[in-house]
């Protein structure tokens, strides 16, 4: 061998190790030593062709044409080197000049042309270019070719046109991994991922070994369907295997596990990943924060910046955030808060948007309106957020304001639409609300339906039935939401048939009513006092399978106590206790009040009683009672329940009054006693109470 051709063979070796590696000053500085080691004429088309190649893998397409253009001598390989490097850089324009100027030099398209091809006619997004490359491939007796029976799987896939897909794999004699991955990943990008799945078991009953990429798509595909079952097995399959895990697919697994809720299983695996990245460990974050675990996502969080070099970006933090904004501000929003200013990302709105839901969720307003002030680009999730915020708070007129300044940015949707209106609604604001609709109308979410509940909310609440009837007819098929505002606007204006019509009118179209359907009906009942069919909507409620909620009881008790069946409102009290197995203070004090209403000591006294003993320091159950001792002249029993009541709020500066007589002023503070004349006071102001207390037709004037 000749010192030229080592040189040659030597430059080839660190041409193709350069080209593994894809480092593109190392291949510049090889190519600098080729052309000053080897003069031009040295140079053989097997070497030139390397270069190209490795310039190709390295990125650089402009240098690799370059090193094209100089050549001597060009071969089908050149030329396919070159279509494969604009091919990759989605360069579709120049692939297809390159195909014109190698037919002008008399070279015949092979596979390796055709597989560039294909690819590069996806990036037109031109079907009927590649359904005549399909033709000129069948034409000149490529179709046995595997690689270019890949590309063709791919390219109908990319089309959306699953069915030729599936006649090219159907025709392929021998499937290689490969093969099988491009129908698999095929399906999955258009979203039949069943059938996807369908294809990998066919791929293990084939015998054809999955690889890395195959359990990725597969547990990636087990992540959106939550098929926790599937994803073990295929879990357990790469095990035995012996396939080796890489970083993806060992991500692929957490994503997988996550998804499914299997936190336990995610620990185990992120446990055994020895560099884990930042997609790892946010996985890991994301799963703690879906448990509800806000601590254990704090202190992983913590475990990362201490142990790992990574730096959280902007997804980390939201994540923690959002995970820890149902706890105090001041333990953890407002810390989080600092590493996030201190971490760059405090003009960032992804964060911002949650920051403003943890600020929210404390009752810190004007926190999260200070971030308004500070995020200069607020998309469209941060405006609803903060119009969420406001509006959850009970203050619509911020919560429209935002929408105002939202509208004007030009960013709204149709969730921001629906919460406006909601606010407009509590505000019984209909001009604003009007405006709010024309919005509606203009951007096309009229029709939409959580917009068409709010606006019949809206009308109903602001006395304009009409409008609201007419925005549910307009309607093709309403859902649930629509029909439940209807009903509960019907029963707010005490239209008890035209509620029960609508009740009917879910049924006939096939919707199963919901536990808000139920809760609108029982209040029609309970505000127009229809007892039995309120037992009627109960009975039915249960049948369905539907467990009654606190409030749904409430409005029970309330309909039965006003009736004066509070034996039996009690009864129904103590069957939500023995059921939910928690105590029900709101309901109790609700039969209480009626009890006084009624003057029913007996009952009064036994729900009193159950009142005090489940909370002693509960005052409200006390004040209750002393009404009820009162109105049943029990002035004895009025005064025990005072001290009771005097003992439970505790010491508080005294509250004085005074009365200004000819003989002075006379100061006094409650339960003052230190008055000369306290006696006849008491006995002249219980005579007062008594008469206050009588019925309006015992009065004798």
């Amino acid at each position: 061998m000749s010192s030229s051709q080592e040189a040659i063979a030597l430059a080839t070796v660190f041409i193709k190790k350069c080209s593994s590696v894809k480092t593109l000053k190392k291949a510049r500085q090889i190519h600098a030593q080729v052309i000053t080691s080897i003069p031009a004429g040295g140079r053989s088309p097997y070497l030139n062709n390397n270069i190209l190649s490795m310039y190709s893998r390295c990125g650089s397409v402009l240098e690799a044409h370059q090193v094209f253009d100089e050549m001597p001598q060009r071969s089908i390989v050149s030329y396919n080197a070159l279509i494969a490097a604009y091919s990759h850089s989605s360069n579709a324009y120049m692939v297809f000049e390159l195909l014109t100027r190698m037919s002008r030099e008399g070279f015949t398209p092979n596979g390796p042309t055709f597989t560039s091809l294909l690819q590069a006619s996806c990036c037109f997004g031109d079907a009927t270019l590649g359904s005549a490359l399909h033709a000129q491939i069948v034409k000149l007796d490529f179709m046995s070719d595997t690689l270019v029976q890949t590309s063709l799987l791919g390219m109908y896939s990319d089309f959306g046109d699953l069915e030729s897909s599936k006649n090219v794999f159907s025709s392929m004699v021998w499937k290689d991994a490969m093969a099988w991955n491009s129908i698999i990943v095929g399906h999955m990008k258009n979203d039949k991922i069943m059938q996807g799945l369908c294809f990998y078991g066919g791929m293990v009953k084939a015998g054809a070994l999955p690889t890395p990429f195959t359990y990725s798509m597969v547990l990636t595909a087990c992540s959106k369907l939550h098929q926790h079952d599937v994803g073990q097995v295929t879990h357990a399959r790469l095990i035995v295997s012996g396939t080796p895990t890489d970083l993806p697919l060992q991500n692929a697994l957490l994503n997988m596990y996550s998804s499914c809720g299997d936190t336990e299983m995610e620990i185990k695996v992120f446990k055994q990943i020895k560099n884990p990245d930042l997609v790892s460990w946010n996985s890991m974050l994301s799963a703690l924060a879906g448990k509800k675990d806000a601590e254990k996502c704090v202190e992983m969080f913590i475990h990362l910046r201490k142990v790992s070099l990574i730096k959280p970006d902007h997804y980390t933090f939201a994540i923690v955030i959002s995970a820890t904004r149902s706890l105090p501000a001041c333990s953890y929003g407002r810390p989080l808060h600092c590493q996030v200013i201190k971490s760059g990302f405090d003009v960032s709105v992804y964060v911002g948007s949650t920051l403003v839901s943890m600020y929210f969720e404390n009752r810190d307003c004007e926190s999260a309106q200070k971030l308004l002030t500070l995020i200069a680009s607020k998309d469209v999730v941060f405006w609803t957020e903060m119009i969420t915020g406001y509006a959850r708070m009970g203050d619509g007129e911020n919560a429209i304001r935002c929408f105002r300044e939202m509208s004007q940015e030009h960013k709204i949707d149709s969730f921001a639409v629906s919460i406006a209106l909601s606010a407009c609604a509590d505000l019984t604001a209909s001009k604003q609300g009007d405006m709010i609709h024309c919005q509606a109308v203009k951007r096309g979410y009229d029709l939409e339906m959580n917009v068409c509940g709010s606006l019949i909310d809206m009308y109903a609440k602001s006395g304009d039935l009409k409008s609201a009837e007419l925005i549910l007819s307009n309607v093709k098929t309403p859902d649930l939401k629509c029909w439940n505002s209807m009903l509960l606007a019907y029963g707010h204006h005490g239209k008890a048939e035209s509620a029960f019509r609508i009740f009917d009118e879910i049924v006939k179209h096939g919707l199963i009513p919901d536990d808000v359907t139920y809760l609108s009906m029982l209040a029609t009942c309970n505000h127009c006092g229809l007892v039995d069919k309120g037992k009627f909507i109960w009975s039915s409620m249960k049948q369905k399978g539907l467990v009654p909620g606190s409030k749904h009881y409430s409005c029970l008790v309330n309909l039965l106590s006003r009736a004066g069946l509070l034996t039996e409102a009690e009864a129904t009290i103590m069957d939500l206790d023995s059921t939910s197995r928690t105590f029900s203070f709101e309901v109790w004090r609700t039969l209480l009040s009626s009890c006084v209403d009624r003057r029913n000591l007996e009952v009064g006294n036994r729900v009193a009683e159950r009142i005090v003993n489940a909370n002693k320091e509960d005052s409200a159950g006390y004040v209750l009672l002393t009404n009820l001792y009162a109105l049943m002249d029990r002035w004895d029993d009025v005064s025990k329940m005072r001290r009771k009541i005097r003992g439970l709020v505790g010491e508080k500066d005294a509250g004085l009054s005074w009365i200004e007589l000819v003989s002075g002023a006379h100061v006094f503070s409650s339960g003052d006693k230190t008055h000369p004349e306290v006696d006849e006071l008491q006995t002249e102001l219980l005579s007062l109470q008594q008469n206050l207390m009588k019925p309006e037709e015992e009065d004798s004037f």
